[in-house]
């Protein structure tokens, strides 16, 4: 028995390690296609809170899109959203897209409660197959992405961001 266990043991551990090696590239590999796919706006569609589609055809070219992902409960993605509305005049040249996986009633109270249902450069998505964190590569709330006039990548931020920062980074480009 102890011979055995003395050949199995060792074996074990050897796949075990192999796993673990394996499942370390495949993660790294994913990373690096995200971060490859999301160098300028990828392919997407996801529901508006009116029920219609929004997908990246419908991006207006030649300004700066910010993709805000959000929970309705996070209390960070409400104050994000609060300094955003307080500054909205400053956000006029700038496409706003707020996703989040949420069913659309909760989105557009939240969008209601922000008074920003009525802006022009504002969107309320609804990501019913919960694809946006996979295709952009976000695993946080909030979580912002910035591209600009060209649809190229600027960055990609985690957390709340003070609204001055934003606005540096998208007219800057």
């Amino acid at each position: 028995m102890k011979r055995f266990l003395k050949i199995v043991f060792p074996i074990v551990f050897a796949c075990f390690i192999c796993f673990l090696g394996y499942l370390i590239i495949t993660k790294i590999n994913r990373k690096k296609e995200a971060a490859e796919n999301i160098k300028t706006i990828p392919k997407f569609s996801y529901k508006d809170v009116n029920g219609g589609f929004f997908t990246n055809q419908d991006i207006k070219i030649n300004i700066p899109t910010l993709f805000i992902y959000f929970n309705t409960e996070c209390e960070y993605c409400n104050e994000e959203t609060k300094m955003i509305k307080e500054n909205e005049e400053k956000f006029q040249n700038v496409q706003l897209i707020f996703v989040s996986f949420e069913k659309p009633g909760l989105i557009k109270t939240f969008a209601t409660k922000h008074q920003l249902t009525s802006y022009p450069n504002i969107h309320f998505l609804y990501d019913n197959k919960v694809t946006f964190a996979t295709i952009f590569d976000v695993n946080s709330l909030p979580c912002l992405v910035l591209y600009d006039k060209n649809q190229k990548l600027i960055e990609k931020i985690k957390g709340q961001t003070k609204i001055e920062i934003l606005l540096k980074k998208l007219t800057s480009q």
